[in-house]
């Protein structure tokens, strides 16, 4: 029963917290082991699980510990930039759109690099992955009212600083 329950929280997850992995490290090989690690910890204590959240907000959460262990351990608690891959995938559109559509993308994810991390942190959850308010305050371990604050705060950082590279 426990290995049939494991078996499809891995097929439910392991895609989503690879790429929220991805997205803090910026490294194929790094995120794909740090998702390997996060799935056998979460196999190891399964049963210690309270059900105080989802399942998916439990290994999200397990998944933030690891990457902050990762860059602990390497003294550098600065997270790099990140790019999605999902910009190449859309058929529908023409090919100097795709261009274009990859470009204020990039320039974005660049801009949200110039966060500080909690901000950076909170919108990477809640309007990247899609979060709810409740469950991004499960993972980062603060309160609702947080989040909140600190996701106004981030968009308004972030327009500030797209305004500025635009002005440049």
């Amino acid at each position: 029963m426990r290995y049939k329950l494991f078996e499809q929280l891995y097929e439910q997850h392991s895609d989503t917290i690879y790429q929220y992995i991805f997205f803090l490290v910026n490294n194929k090989e790094l995120a794909e082991d740090l998702t390997q690690e996060v799935f056998f910890r979460a196999y190891k204590r399964l049963d210690t699980f309270a059900g105080q959240s989802t399942l998916y907000t439990w290994l999200r959460k397990i998944a933030r510990n690891l990457v902050y262990d990762h860059y602990r351990r390497k003294r550098m608690i600065q997270f790099v930039p990140f790019v999605s891959n999902d910009v190449w995938q859309d058929d529908q559109l023409l090919p100097n759109e795709i261009f274009e559509k990859g470009e204020e993308l990039i320039t974005l994810y660049k801009a949200i690099t110039h966060l500080k991390l909690a901000y950076r942190e909170v919108l990477i959850l809640r309007k990247i992955e899609g979060l709810s308010i409740k469950e991004t305050a499960m993972v980062l371990g603060c309160t609702e009212a947080k989040v909140k604050n600190n996701t106004t705060r981030a968009i308004q950082s972030l327009k500030k600083i797209m305004k500025e590279k635009e002005d440049e």
